[in-house]
């Protein structure tokens, strides 16, 4: 079995969109108006985006422990997102570092939703 898809909810689906492109290399395949944007990795994973009702923009917050993890290949690979990120104006005031047995930056964005970036290395 394999995973081949996930719908995440967003408050603001342009930014979301510039978001996974310019820092996770993602392709836009097709957007619906404000509503919905279909895009993929390259590996064969898609990622949905819908946006979330305005009623709900000022409200809802995924819960505290739910994350996105990105796994690479090397400590090097890890740097260079961190670089990417900070360059990309998305400051996670933290730094890549050992943890649970892996290289890790945490970082908060999309109006707080919590991304992982890890190397097992």
């Amino acid at each position: 079995m394999k995973l081949n898809h996930m719908n995440l909810c967003v408050t603001d689906l342009s930014e979301a969109i510039m978001f996974f492109q310019s820092l996770f290399d993602f392709q836009l395949i097709e957007q619906k108006g404000t509503a919905i944007a279909v895009m993929e990795d390259g590996h064969g994973f898609t990622l949905v985006l819908s946006s979330m009702p305005t009623s709900l923009d000022e409200d809802y917050r995924y819960p505290k422990d739910f994350h996105i993890g990105f796994y690479m290949d090397t400590k090097t690979e890890v740097d260079e997102f961190h670089k990417k990120l900070e360059a990309f104006g998305t400051a996670s005031g933290h730094v890549p570092k050992m943890m649970r047995g892996g290289y890790t930056l945490y970082f908060s964005a999309l109006n707080g939703i919590l991304f992982e970036v890890t190397c097992f290395c």
